[in-house]
């Protein structure tokens, strides 16, 4: 799970459900609390009404008590008392019936309250002091059905419950839009990366949050000093070969100089050597002017880039008049780095205008895979020339006279996008055909 959202979410909506398990948890308890110590709270009211009613006379054995609630005289009301006098005997409440309540001997001053299972299942809640009246020491005990209070307090529970998972569902969709809200910054960043890839913009905006500035901040800088690098490389390799091309030029003047007519051995070889190297000057002199300007890393949009490349080459190639037409499939997307690509085509490109009689035909289609095809009217290659070109790890500038640089270069950028070239002869213009899979 990479997903900074995805990650937050869970952990974010378990918060929230324990929180609210946890709050329903705690209301419940205390509501059954504060029931019970109103109960409680009663029951010694209770207990000094039925003290205050309890009439020694009497002897203890007839004792009565008088002007009691009536509850106390109901059946299996949930309405309980029980005395206990100091010889052990006992007097019950009418509303037990026929059923009794243990109650234990307590000290003088003494109280108590504890839970016991009283009539008909009922779970009891009992409170008992020892009081002297009249010479008379004896334990009065009041007890009070829970039944009605668990059963105010279970719908509670289910009330509080459905309140809470609706605060929960309200909290998460506000918890959600949050989330959205907060990672919009990343949303937009992500959008703006893809421009980037696209050649749309040269920098990402520092408008984002502060957590992923210093990320965004380093990422321009690294930009910036790549297409500083880069410009400056480019223009060392221009400048470099335009300097050594003057001197070149002298060198290959004075090899043809007529002294040497003795050497024919030594000249033919620094005639090959000079020729190499000004091959090289004229491959990384292409290669600037083919790259042009860009940003690195940028995405090679056939559809804008083609067109402005074959202008280039009929410029280089204008004295030949040469007929190229493109062909580019509207599904086709940005593929590739922009000038990774600019000189792939274009180094193919090149080398069929060198080679065709008067036409070149590029087309690509293709948007998984991309397919690249290269065809010119020149004379082509023989059936051992076409597998001489094909052969894994050939130098081309060593191997096929006139198809060197170009093709060499191809090769390597083919190889680096783990691509395929197949070399053929043109069914329609009858020269060399070069398809390229990426």
């Amino acid at each position: 799970m990479n997903s900074l959202q995805q990650r937050l979410q869970p952990g974010l909506t378990l918060s929230l459900i324990c929180f609210m398990g946890l709050l329903w948890w705690a209301g419940s308890q205390a509501v059954k609390e504060l029931g019970e110590e109103l109960i409680a709270s009663r029951l010694q009211h209770d207990a000094e009404s039925l003290l205050a009613a309890i009439d020694l006379t009497t002897p203890k054995e007839r004792a009565e008590l008088k002007q009691i609630n009536p509850i106390y005289k109901q059946p299996f009301s949930g309405h309980y008392y029980a005395i206990r006098w100091a010889d052990g005997s006992t007097l019950f409440s009418r509303s037990l019936w026929d059923q009794q309540l243990e109650i234990p001997p307590l000290s003088a001053t003494e109280n108590r309250q504890w839970y016991a299972t009283g009539p008909d299942g009922q779970k009891l809640l009992l409170w008992a002091h020892h009081y002297q009246k009249k010479g008379e020491n004896f334990t009065l005990t009041v007890a009070e059905d829970l039944t009605p209070l668990q059963r105010h307090l279970s719908r509670f529970q289910w009330t509080f419950a459905g309140l809470a998972a609706l605060v929960l569902l309200i909290l998460l969709i506000m918890q959600k839009r949050i989330i959205d809200h907060s990672f919009r910054g990343l949303g937009q960043l992500r959008a703006e990366i893809k421009q980037l890839e696209q050649g749309e913009i040269i920098t990402l905006s520092e408008q984002v949050p502060s957590e992923v500035l210093p990320l965004v901040e380093e990422f321009n800088h690294l930009l910036e000093l790549l297409a500083q690098r880069l410009e400056r490389s480019r223009n060392a390799l221009g400048n470099l070969a335009h300097a050594l091309k003057t001197p070149l030029s002298l060198l290959i003047q004075q090899i043809d100089h007529p002294t040497l007519d003795q050497h024919p051995k030594l000249r033919s070889d620094a005639l090959a050597q000079t020729q190499r190297i000004q091959n090289l000057m004229e491959r990384e002199l292409k290669r600037a002017r083919l790259a042009g300007t860009g940003t690195p890393g940028q995405r090679f949009d056939a559809q804008q880039e083609l067109p402005t490349l074959i202008e280039v080459l009929q410029q280089v190639h204008q004295r030949r008049a040469l007929d190229i037409k493109l062909t580019i499939d509207p599904v086709t997307p940005p593929f590739g780095d922009r000038e990774d690509m600019l000189e792939l085509i274009g180094n193919l490109l090149d080398n069929a205008c060198k080679w065709a009689d008067s036409r070149v035909y590029c087309s690509l289609s293709g948007s998984e895979q991309i397919h690249i095809t290269v065809e010119d009217d020149g004379p082509g290659e023989s059936k051992q020339g076409l597998e001489r070109l094909t052969e894994r790890g050939v130098r081309l500038d060593e191997s096929i006279e006139g198809h060197g640089l170009g093709l060499s270069i191809a090769k390597e950028i083919i190889t680096l996008y783990n691509g395929s070239i197949h070399f053929d002869r043109s069914e329609t213009l009858g020269g060399l055909r070069i398809k390229i899979s990426l």
